[in-house]
Order: C-alpha cells, then structure tokens, then sequence
C-alpha cells in the first residue's frame, strides 16, 4: 500500500535472521496497526493520538494497548517447523500459547479450520476466527497472522490487556455487530500472568535467540 502509513517493523531486518528468534514487543502508547492491504480510508481522518503502523500480513485492524501480551516469531526456512501449510503454522503458535495458558490453570480451544468471519466485519482483524487462534466460551483470547517470504515464516500473535471496543470510534463507518465482535477476551478478565506466559512460550517454542522490544512513536 502506498498511502505514507509506516511500516510495523524493518521486514528487510527481520528476513535477515538467520536462526529461529522469538520477539516480546511493547508499545510506549495506544496504536493501531492496519493489515498489509487494508487503506488508510477505513479510519477516520483525525485519530488523536493514537499512532498508526501497517504490518505485513493478512487481517484487519489492530488496536494495541501498551499492556497487551504481543509475540512475534521469525522461523527460516532452514528450520525444521518452517511448514508450507499455512494452517499448520498458524497452529504451531496457537499451540505454544495453548501451552502457555495451561501453565496457569487456563484451557482453551484452538481453532484448526480455515478462517470464518463475517465479511462486514473485517476491518478489525479480532472479529472473526483464523487457523491457530484460541477461544475460551466462544470469545477469542489470541488473534494469529503470518507472513511468509523465501526466507522464513513470521508469526504475529497476541492477547490484549482488555476488549478492542476503543476501535471502533477510530473506524469510519463502523459494521453494525462489530462491538459483540470485539468483546473479547483479555489479561485481565482472565487474570493472566504476562510474565509468565512469555517465559512459558521461551521454554515450549526454544528459540535460539530472544529479543524484547519496545515501541516507540
């Protein structure tokens, strides 16, 4: 796209990796992250200060608490759970993050069929349900995307602090049903330790490397 929104990440960084790393990344303030096709149009004009980043891959908008349990993986194609199947690597992260939740008493259900939303509703990317996301009582608890190039597979997950109702003042024509959609499941209703979850997903997942980042604007 090319509408001067600026990238997420330094993808050309990222391809670069040569060895299975995990990522814990933060936000230093509220952001929205658009999919790789979705148009700057979708949002209203005036955002407040709400800063706005475009990632590479598929789904809908994002909002981004500074709170939220945000991990990235970059697996190349050297490694041995690089899968062509997209399904199968959605589900490779959805199954660490199972573990993880199980670690504290959590269960949840992982759904392993291709993705079922509603077509009016995909322009928040938690509204609908993909290959590796987890649900408990039929709200979603961890939103899934991928990227894959040549190089690798790089698998974006995360968990909110809380519901994702604050998009839908930022989206210009909200769909009518978007505010069920995205009552979902966060931390804090489910009283999940961000600490520990991620230490749980270094032991399940074993990258060779491990990086935190935080998010500036």
């Amino acid at each position: 796209m090319n509408d001067d929104v600026e990238e997420l990440y330094d993808y050309d960084v990222l391809r670069g990796l040569t060895v299975p790393t995990m990522l814990s990344v933060r936000v230093a303030s509220p952001t929205i992250v658009l999919g790789s096709s979705q148009p700057r149009s979708v949002l209203r004009d005036d955002i407040g200060d709400v800063v706005l980043r475009r990632r590479r891959g598929g789904g809908g908008a994002v909002f981004i608490h500074p709170n939220d349990v945000w991990v990235d993986w970059w697996l190349p194609a050297t490694d041995e759970r690089w899968v062509f199947d997209v399904h199968a690597a959605s589900s490779l992260a959805g199954a660490w993050w199972r573990y993880a939740l199980i670690e504290q008493g959590i269960e949840s259900v992982m759904h392993e069929g291709g993705v079922i939303d509603d077509a009016d509703l995909r322009v928040a990317c938690f509204s609908g349900r993909g290959p590796g996301e987890l649900f408990i009582d039929e709200r979603k608890v961890l939103g899934v995307t991928q990227w894959r190039v040549r190089e690798g597979i790089f698998l974006s997950t995360i968990i909110h602090e809380a519901p994702s109702l604050p998009l839908i003042a930022m989206i210009e024509s909200p769909p009518d049903g978007l505010s069920v959609a995205l009552a979902h499941h966060g931390t804090t209703s489910l009283g999940i330790d961000a600490d520990a979850a991620v230490l749980a997903l270094r032991q399940v997942s074993d990258p060779t490397d491990y990086r935190e980042l935080y998010l500036l604007r």
